[in-house]
């Protein structure tokens, strides 16, 4: 009895060390060490005509370049059309800015600044947009291409991605250049024309950046916005995107004699192949992390989150497993902690009465930062172990992006502007899906992402899909970004 005794004292004692030392953690427990934004002098905002805005994104909206899975049934002739009205909507921009074509319609715009020591910044925005899913045009509640401005908003494919950030950087470089603007630090802005499909415009950009021998202080592309109801913090929060994920599709293979389906093989054929390898795979997911740019940005918002929330991230060393758990709760919030896996398409027989000679399935991969395209292969491989299937790359993967600095002069610019426009904190974030950035990421020394629009989580939905449009508060909003980060940065 006196052993239990003294056992139980001291797992007593322990627990009561133990309650301490999480009480003291959480009572001093600060964000991680943020950027000091105080010596950045912010540029006064500008006279921004909100329905000359409206109306030019709702122009640019019916020019229809979009990027087909399929290119050949792309109409390169609405790429030179969006060209021409982006000349004719633009002069003041158009004149202080040079202009380079590259892989066919990607621009590259420079506004040459007075001291050629400074390194440029670089700003994107793609013109392309998805198409509309066949069958849905009647669930839009204005025609997805008819640029309708109504309720408050211009309505649209592309409202939001990306010629919402196309027309209103624009719009902002086009009032600096009206009032007489003269850039100290050269300003570039690329607009790549095959985002959607991983295309070749941004590669092309990059390229012809390192011939010149251009190495820009940072880029800003699509990528991560304002919320306005954060998960986290209740309220609304700038999200600013220090990385993204790498993007890999795998094609497997079950190769298989074929023949006719009323004498089935024993094994059920490539298809039952098929479906064991992709089951395997699915089944065999990356393990989640409380590590990298997604813990970065619970980090920083922890200290204004519920008091749950802020003891587990204080005590990560101890609630890392339940900090996982509560994030995976949602696919979105999952994404942001490891290397996610997607089966997406299938093929097999042409015919419901004949046997395949292969059956194929694509599964999609958004690789986290800490992970590669090889360590994917590698997993895939040993999960369909001895089944009879080929595992090949669709295309050569893109790699996930290096994370950059939340200390540079490129993240206090942008997050000074961004926080003074919205209101609300700052706090890095883990792009989970793919922009045309993660290309110029060689010749640049920090890339973030981030578009000046406030929307809800469930907001966020519409891009990509039904009923897309933009606010003409965010529109605004918008426009006022683009002009005082050029004007703050570039002075």
């Amino acid at each position: 009895m006196k052993t239990a005794a003294k056992i139980g004292l001291g797992l007593g004692g322990t627990a009561v060390l133990l309650a301490g030392v999480i009480a003291v953690r959480t009572a001093t427990f600060k964000a991680p060490a943020a950027a000091d934004l105080s010596g950045v002098k912010l540029a006064p905002a500008v006279a921004v005509d909100r329905a000359l805005a409206a109306q030019h994104l709702s122009q640019a909206i019916q020019i229809r370049t979009i990027s087909h899975q399929d290119r050949a049934d792309d109409q390169p002739a609405e790429w030179d059309r969006l060209h021409t009205w982006l000349t004719a909507t633009y002069p003041a921009a158009h004149a202080a800015m040079g202009r380079e074509v590259v892989a066919g319609h990607t621009l590259i715009y420079t506004w040459k600044g007075s001291d050629p020591a400074l390194a440029p910044i670089v700003l994107m925005a793609h013109q392309d947009v998805v198409p509309v899913t066949p069958g849905t045009e009647a669930d839009w509640k204005h025609p997805p291409f008819g640029g309708v401005i109504a309720d408050g908003a211009v309505w649209g494919r592309g409202a939001i991605d990306d010629k919402g950030s196309l027309v209103t950087l624009f719009e902002g470089a086009e009032i600096l250049a009206r009032h007489g603007f003269k850039p100290r630090r050269t300003v570039m802005i690329v607009s790549g024309h095959d985002e959607e499909v991983r295309g070749e415009g941004a590669r092309a950009a990059a390229a012809w950046m390192k011939a010149k021998g251009i190495r820009a202080e940072f880029v800003l592309d699509e990528g991560q916005a304002v919320i306005s109801d954060n998960p986290i913090t209740g309220g609304p929060v700038v999200l600013i995107g220090l990385a993204e994920k790498g993007y890999g599709t795998l094609k497997v293979t079950a190769r298989a004699p074929g023949g006719h389906s009323s004498s089935p093989p024993k094994d059920g054929g490539g298809v039952v192949t098929l479906s064991k390898a992709v089951t395997a795979i699915a089944e065999n997911p990356f393990p989640m992390k409380f590590s990298g740019p997604g813990a970065a940005m619970l980090a920083s918002l922890a200290p204004d989150g519920p008091p749950a929330i802020r003891m587990a991230v204080a005590n990560s060393w101890l609630f890392s497993p339940l900090i996982v758990a509560q994030t995976a709760a949602t696919p979105a919030g999952a994404a942001l902690l490891h290397t996610t896996i997607a089966p997406t398409m299938l093929k097999g027989s042409p015919k419901e009465n004949v046997l395949p000679q292969d059956a194929t399935a694509w599964i999609n991969y958004r690789i986290a930062p800490g992970d590669t395209s090889a360590d994917v292969m590698a997993k895939a491989k040993a999960a369909v172990g001895d089944l009879p299937v080929d595992l090949t790359w669709v295309k050569t993967p893109d790699e996930p992006s290096p994370v950059s600095s939340t200390s540079s002069l490129g993240w206090k610019t942008i997050a000074a502007v961004a926080g003074d426009l919205a209101k609300a904190p700052v706090a890095p974030g883990l792009v989970t899906a793919g922009t045309d950035s993660r290309y110029l990421g060689p010749v640049a020394k920090d890339v973030y992402r981030f578009q000046p629009m406030t929307f809800s989580l469930a907001g966020t939905t519409m891009i990509h899909g039904t009923n897309e449009h933009l606010s003409l508060a965010n529109l605004e909003q918008c426009v006022q970004f683009y002009a005082r980060l050029i004007a703050t940065a570039a002075r």
